[in-house]
């Protein structure tokens, strides 16, 4: 199986190299994808070795650094992806259960917070449980689905299954815009437990985001477009996924 581990970073040299070690204790072949950041993000990168390296000029979001991923995979013929954080949320010690979740017979193994309770868990940010569970129920109602966290970045993705995606939302809200092209594309997930860690629950999404009911908004809207969108797909009136 040829399997790349892929990272978004944003400004993160205060935990680039960490993340980078226990990630290489798994897995040996790793993308970081370097969303523009102002740090000295750019200059750790350059002293790594065997190492994959996308750079965004400006910052286009947590979704336009997942689609560099998503589109490195597959161009480079990958047969599995793997996307990890790099603020200390997921544990690399992870990375062989949620392969293991994969299977022969599972195209996205997706980690969830909330599948079940760890000793190591932390308290997460109350508004973001909130809209994590509000949006996850509206997912799961609408689409047919059955998460139990729609917002973990955490996940394995079989690269065929890339292929099929047609993902454009590059801010916060492209896992959603990803749950509804497959649950219409009929992509088989499965979720696997993982703990809950929230290391710096004071940072912040930016901007309006920031403010939970805009955020809330935002994430509808992405999720009532690209139903609206995939709507139009069935029933022939706008080419395919």
């Amino acid at each position: 199986m040829k399997l790349l581990t892929a990272i978004p970073v944003y400004n993160e040299e205060r935990n680039l190299e960490a993340a980078l070690t226990e990630v290489r204790k798994h897995v040996a072949d790793i993308l970081v994808v370097n969303d523009g950041s102002t740090d000295g993000t750019p200059d750790l990168l350059h002293k790594q070795k065997d190492l994959h390296v996308i750079t965004h000029r400006h910052n286009r979001g947590y979704g336009g650094a997942i689609i560099s991923a998503m589109a490195y995979a597959v161009a480079h013929d990958y047969d599995v992806l793997v996307t990890t954080d790099c603020d200390g949320q997921h544990e690399p010690a992870r990375i062989p259960v949620l392969l293991e979740a994969l299977g022969e017979d599972v195209d996205i193994a997706s980690g969830s917070r909330y599948l079940r309770t760890f000793r190591k868990n932390t308290p997460p940010p109350e508004d973001r449980q909130r809209i994590n569970f509000t949006i996850t129920r509206e997912l799961n109602e609408r689409f047919g689905l059955h998460l139990t966290d729609a917002f973990c970045g955490f996940k394995a993705y079989r690269v065929p299954a890339l292929r099929r995606l047609h993902l454009t939302e590059t801010g916060w809200g492209m896992p959603l815009q990803l749950w509804v092209q497959a649950a219409y594309l009929g992509l088989r997930i499965v979720e696997v437990a993982v703990p809950l860690i929230y290391l710096d629950p004071n940072r912040a999404f930016g901007g309006v985001l920031n403010d939970p009911d805009q955020r809330l908004a935002y994430y509808r809207e992405v999720i009532n477009r690209e139903a609206l969108r995939c709507s139009l797909i069935e029933c022939g009136q706008g080419g395919c996924l």
